[in-house]
């Protein structure tokens, strides 16, 4: 069988990209190496200037938050990009699919599976929040309680079907959100413009600092971390329900 060329500028490549990183991984300092005096600063301004105890909150929505902005269009462009890869299947006349149309699931969930997730779908929601509005705190924030929040409606599907899904996310609505999400944190860092401040300045009371800092303090960082959360869930939803519409029609074709 003759060596397929695809795979031999494969291979040839995956070579060159390991001496590449063998090379420049040889450099780099060992752990005890790793200083940096912007980190040290940064460990040692966050709690008095901002009143938050999570560096890297501070730094993705404080002191460089202007880039995390870009960071969030770029996952909302992505989405809006998914979605028009994986828009509704369409017949030969030219309209979507009808829901009834949708075939169902080849081996239905037991009953053990349906009461499990469906038990967990709440301690789930609680933990997404908990991560998000202690994003100023804890390691967390928007982003990642975000993902967990995107998770309970997932769960329900696993318990239930496509139908029980799409009705409790409200595909609409969870566009909306996610706009909402996204546009939320412009928003807020155009309320500096108010006070005559560069774009995204903190204008909001820190609140409790010291040894009572709490889920209010931080000024404006709570609120866009709410706002990340809000279009990091909806996001994903929304990509959760065009993978899964375009698993189930695919599936039907077959």
């Amino acid at each position: 069988m003759k060596f397929p060329l695809r795979q031999l500028l494969f291979f040839v490549g995956a070579i060159g990209m390991a001496i590449l990183y063998a090379l420049a991984f040889a450099h780099l300092p060992g752990p005890e190496g790793l200083r940096s005096m912007y980190r040290d600063v940064i460990n040692l301004q966050t709690v008095e200037q901002r009143h938050i105890t999570d560096a890297i909150t501070a730094v993705n929505f404080d002191y460089r938050g202007f880039d995390t902005l870009g960071e969030e269009f770029i996952l909302f462009v992505s989405v809006m990009g998914a979605l028009v890869l994986l828009r509704e299947e369409k017949d030969q006349g030219g309209e979507k699919v009808p829901d009834a149309a949708w075939p169902a699931r080849s081996v239905p969930p037991g009953d053990a599976l349906r009461v499990w997730t469906l038990w967990m779908t709440g301690p789930v929601v609680l933990f997404g929040i908990y991560i998000v509005v202690h994003g100023q705190l804890t390691p967390g924030g928007g982003f990642q309680g975000g993902v967990i929040l995107a998770t309970a409606p997932l769960l329900i599907y696993i318990a239930e079907n496509l139908e029980v899904f799409k009705r409790i996310t409200s595909h609409e609505w969870i566009e909306i959100a996610e706009a909402i999400g996204a546009g939320g944190y412009a928003l807020i860092g155009l309320i500096a413009f108010f006070y005559s401040k560069p774009f995204l300045t903190n204008v909001i009371p820190l609140g409790p600092g010291g040894t009572n800092i709490n889920v209010l303090s931080g000024g404006m960082v709570p609120l866009i971390d709410l706002t990340v959360g809000l279009e990091v869930a909806a996001g994903f939803v929304v990509l959760l329900y065009a993978f899964l519409q375009e698993m189930l029609v695919k599936q039907g074709d077959q």
